[in-house]
């Protein structure tokens, strides 16, 4: 963790002297749109707190949002400047001629949840039981599920028995017994776990097995490319500020107070778990390595996904990626 922290401060001190070398005397403002219930909303309340914003010379105005389909609406209708987003939807979008660009945000790993005695170890042990998926029959985790079932031989969508619901009614009728099992999103993950729950097959482990060499951050910051070539040097004291936020989410366990009050969390075990599983997701790799793979996992989904997840996109470039680094 301090190796991370010292990291972090050394590239958060060489982007602000490459931005300050030109700064306006006025702070430039950010539209950022997150969802009211997702961790970007903690790490804007800490960079503000920190003064980590100011100190960017940045002005960040927050908007927080019901849904995930609010922030595309929003970024598209010009009511925000960055939204978190997934790549898949940015190679649809780039497809149909929206030209935006993704910078890896986070591979928080999502997991198949079940009871701490089930008999349920593997993929294989899926068929025939009652899985519980959090999202719609096009969530990225459960094609890439079904893409690794493939490998062995296994149609997942007709072996077992999924049904499709938001994550908390997923992850209640799991706890009343009535799934087997529960494919579900991180932070619901650990909800289960501390309810006594176990993870039985790790996405992360999903993404090996179908070519990645890492964790893949699967959602990112959005934003078009006319935004990052007007915006350039304001994007990267954003980008360098949030590194930092994370690196003092990773070494200061006081910084969780208000998330721990927010979360509603009883104890220091539970938030320990919280901060575990959110630190998991950290983005840890270059940007060019994140882009092979994502690029991999691509074609897996999309074979699996078709038109209706993808649409016209027939590739992820490395040129749909951002990299707050290039030209250091």
């Amino acid at each position: 963790m301090i190796v991370y922290d010292k990291l972090a401060r050394v590239a958060f001190g060489l982007v602000l002297t490459v931005g300050f070398a030109g700064a306006a005397s006025a702070a430039e403002r950010l539209r950022i749109a997150y969802l009211k219930t997702g961790t970007l909303g903690w790490e804007i309340v800490l960079m503000k707190a920190r003064g980590l914003d100011k100190a960017a010379d940045l002005e960040i105005e927050a908007i927080e949002l019901a849904s995930t389909e609010g922030g595309k609406i929003a970024l598209q209708g010009g009511g925000a400047d960055i939204i978190v987003s997934d790549w898949l939807w940015v190679a649809r979008e780039r497809a149909l001629g929206d030209k935006l660009l993704f910078a890896p945000y986070s591979s928080a790993p999502g997991a198949v949840m079940v009871a701490a005695d089930s008999p349920i170890h593997a993929i294989g042990d899926l068929a025939g039981r009652r899985l519980g998926v959090a999202g719609g029959p096009i969530d990225k985790s459960w094609l890439l599920l079904q893409a690794a079932a493939r490998q062995a031989g296994l149609d997942l969508a007709q072996a077992a028995r999924p049904q499709y619901g938001a994550p908390p009614l997923i992850a209640e009728k799991l706890a009343q017994g009535e799934f087997d099992a529960a494919l579900e999103f991180w932070n619901y993950c650990a909800d289960l776990e501390l309810r006594g729950f176990r993870r039985a097959v790790e996405i992360a482990d999903v993404e090996k097995q179908l070519g990645a060499a890492g964790p893949v951050s699967m959602t990112g910051y959005v934003f078009s490319e006319a935004f990052a070539a007007s915006h350039e040097q304001a994007l990267r004291r954003y980008l360098a500020a949030a590194a930092r936020v994370r690196a003092i989410l990773a070494a200061e366990p006081d910084a969780w107070a208000p998330i721990k009050a927010q979360l509603h969390l009883r104890d220091e075990t539970a938030l320990a778990l919280y901060r575990k599983r959110y630190l998991e997701g950290a983005v840890k790799r270059p940007v060019a390595e994140e882009a092979a793979d994502a690029r991999v996992l691509f074609h897996a989904l999309a074979v699996i996904g078709g038109k209706d997840l993808v649409g016209e996109a027939s590739d992820l470039n490395a040129s749909s990626f951002f990299d707050a680094k290039a030209g250091d």
